[in-house]
Order: structure tokens, then C-alpha cells, then sequence
């Protein structure tokens, strides 16, 4: 993956460097920000939506809910070099960074499930239903609200985070509630699902 900046270095270094123990960290492009900034409060919890996720894949859900979480996931990681880089380097980014596209993607995807019959029936109770998928998807819900929550404030703070990043969030969270309402039961051929009623 060329992520634009020496990447092919970083792969043979060690994970343990010493580098943070001063408080601070590197971005892409040779930058040091300090770890207590906004903006690595923000690659922060993306980095927590795509463990959350994480959990939720591995549960071994739906295989349709699988793939969704498999391209979130791509689109995460691209996103997460767009933090890394403070705005005057962005244009040296060379990784898929989030379009138009992917905002309306997520948003498309939301509502073909919600026309399965998905509806808001109370608050949820995650893990009532006893499933690890379903448990794992809305504690990624709840990531990626912080998530929005930290994009914003970045750019609040005056570091100007593309629209289409802040919008990703907030529709992202509304997919991933859809999703852990879908059901996903043992009596089922693998892969097979059904709305919850």
C-alpha cells in the first residue's frame, strides 16, 4: 500500500521505537504532532470504529453484513492517512481518500436495509439478544459517533476537516444501528438474514 512518504521504510521498523515517550508522535510526510492534539484524538477513534468492527467481523455474523463491515473498513484506513496528514501536506496524499461517493454509499446502503422493515422499536439494550455480531456492531455505532464527535472538534478548532469526513460519521453511525438490528439466526443457512421483527 503506497500511502505516499516512505512507506516502504516504515514496514521494516520496529513497532517499539521510543519516539512517543516525549509526549508526541509522527504524522505522514516527516511531522510531529503532540499525542494529546485534536487531530490524533481523531485518528484515535477511527482507529476504535475499526476495532469495534473488528469484533463485530470476527463474531462471524452475515455474510452480506461481513462484506459491508469489510468495505467500511477499507474506506477507514484510507480515511486515517487523510488525518495523518496536517492540511498543508494533504495534497501529497496519495491513498483513496473519502469522496462524495463514499458519504451517498453509506447512505444507500442504510436504506436498502431500512427497507427491509428495520424501524426504530425503543432504545437498545446491545447484547440483549445474545449476539457477539449485533453486540459488536453497536459498540461500533457508539465509536463512530465519538468519532464524529472528534472530527468536529478538529475542525472547530480551525484545522478544516473535509465535509465529506464529517458527514461519513454521522451516516456511518445510522448504518451500523440498521445493521445491528438485523438478525442473523443459527436455524439459518450461513449467510442468510432476516430484519428482527
Amino acid at each position: 500500500m503506497d500511502i505516499g512518504g516512505g512507506w516502504a521504510s516504515v514496514r521494516c521498523m520496529s513497532i517499539i521505537t521510543g519516539r512517543g515517550d516525549l509526549g508526541d508522535t509522527d504524522l505522514l510526510f516527516g511531522k510531529r504532532i503532540a499525542k494529546t492534539s485534536l487531530r490524533v484524538a481523531a485518528l484515535g477513534s477511527v482507529d476504535e470504529v475499526n476495532a469495534a468492527l473488528g469484533l463485530a467481523r470476527a463474531a462471524g455474523g452475515d455474510a452480506e453484513v461481513i462484506a459491508l463491515i469489510d468495505a467500511v473498513q477499507e474506506r477507514l484506513i484510507g480515511l486515517m492517512g487523510q488525518l495523518a496528514c496536517l492540511p498543508e501536506d494533504l495534497g501529497r496524499y496519495k491513498y483513496v481518500a473519502l469522496t462524495p461517493e463514499d458519504v451517498n454509499w453509506v447512505e444507500t446502503e442504510a436504506r436498502q436495509f431500512e427497507a427491509r422493515g428495520v424501524k426504530f422499536s425503543g432504545w437498545a439494550r446491545p447484547g440483549a439478544e445474545g449476539s457477539l455480531a449485533r453486540a459488536g456492531l453497536d459498540f461500533a455505532r457508539s465509536m463512530a459517533r465519538r468519532a464524529e464527535r472528534s472530527v468536529l472538534a478538529l475542525h472547530e478548532s480551525g484545522e478544516e476537516v473535509p465535509e465529506t469526513v464529517r458527514l461519513f460519521f454521522n451516516r456511518l453511525s445510522d448504518l451500523l444501528w440498521i445493521l445491528a438490528r438485523v438478525e442473523t439466526r443459527d436455524d439459518k443457512t450461513p449467510g442468510a438474514s432476516e430484519v428482527a421483527q
